[in-house]
């Protein structure tokens, strides 16, 4: 099993959220069912100007808001699903020809891959060589986004779409997995990658056969795709930024509530510190470890009290707890209710 990592030097790290190309069509397609754009737009803090002009960047947490109040506001709970349906790899810009210009199907998977990080940052992105066939993986590593459901199943499809660009729209995965829980309308999901689809996974990954991956790319173009990839290169380099301890904290926290009870001397390894110095860092921001930890747990409780077709039972392993008595303790100290109270009260309703 081999994986190929984005593209070699430190821009990608250096980029501000998510280049406004991935918002391509956002307006006209949040009208199309239903919503008022404006609305939407104000309600998650982006500048409708913005979205005019592919290469500007857009904050990461804010365009997750607006995939997720889109579909609130529009009543459609598949938004992220049909959007990225629909989503074609020319509307993506920069990234989206990198693809296209590659030389094969194989080729633009790769390319693809290790160009994401210079489009949009704190996201995992890569594509893993598991013998038979790829594993292409997606996850936003930002620690201050709870809500990503529609990005995910937006971008899977617009991977998707790279992939049916070339091999036709019978083509179909081996199978797609989601991190977030099953929703309810989650037989469409079925319907739009023609594949199974399991929930609740590690990441979300779309597991893609080899064959057919030597087919060439109809607008290969080597010159153009090397402009491509130095233009958005160029552009990565072009906003530093400061790395936010409490975000890469959160983040990495989540990951660990998967697996059990979150350890301080864990996360600070994998975030290439010493507990002590992170301890120390999130001092000076007023906090210290434990405190993230509940906060982060806190806020996820009611994230995942709000899917109404997630069973309470199955809460506390999502936060890291091994018995739910212990979740039920600290939900009502966080609120004074306990999680079903909270939820027959209509508190965790959208």
């Amino acid at each position: 099993m081999s994986s190929f990592p984005p593209a070699s030097g430190s821009a990608g790290q250096h980029h501000a959220g998510v280049l406004a190309a991935a918002a391509t069509g956002l307006c006209g397609f949040i009208e199309r069912h239903g919503g008022d754009p404006d609305r939407v737009l104000g309600v998650s803090g982006i500048d409708p100007e913005l979205l005019q002009h592919p290469t500007l960047s857009l904050a990461l947490p804010n365009y997750c808001q607006v995939l997720e109040e889109a579909a609130r506001q529009s009543g459609c709970d598949n938004f992220g699903l049909y959007y990225g349906q629909q989503f074609k790899p020319q509307g993506l810009g920069l990234l989206g020809y990198i693809g296209l210009c590659s030389a094969t199907v194989e080729q633009a998977l790769i390319n693809f891959s290790r160009a994401f990080p210079l489009h949009q940052r704190n996201s995992l992105i890569r594509l893993v060589d598991e013998g038979e066939y790829y594993r292409f993986d997606y996850q936003v590593r930002h620690g201050a986004i709870l809500n990503r459901r529609q990005d995910a199943e937006l971008t899977l499809g617009m991977a998707l779409n790279l992939i049916r660009h070339v091999l036709g729209s019978q083509w179909a995965p081996r199978a797609v997995h989601f991190e977030h829980p099953r929703p309810e309308q989650w037989h469409e999901h079925c319907k739009v990658f023609d594949a199974p689809v399991y929930f609740e996974q590690p990441c979300n990954s779309l597991l893609i056969a080899k064959r057919g991956l030597n087919r060439a790319m109809p607008e290969h173009d080597p010159a153009l795709l090397l402009v491509m990839q130095d233009s958005l290169r160029q552009l990565s380099l072009s906003k530093p930024r400061e790395p936010d301890i409490v975000d890469d904290t959160r983040a990495q926290i989540r990951r660990q509530l998967l697996v059990g009870e979150p350890v301080l001397e864990d996360i600070a390894e994998q975030m290439g510190l010493t507990s002590w110095s992170l301890q120390r860092r999130l001092r000076d921001q007023g906090l210290s470890f434990s405190a993230v930890v509940d906060k982060l747990r806190c806020e996820l409780a009611t994230h995942y009290l709000a899917q109404q077709q997630l069973p309470i039972s199955d809460l506390a392993p999502l936060l890291g707890y091994s018995e739910t008595s212990a979740f039920s303790r600290a939900f009502r100290r966080w609120f004074g209710v306990s999680p079903r109270q909270w939820r027959s009260q209509g508190r965790g309703a959208f």
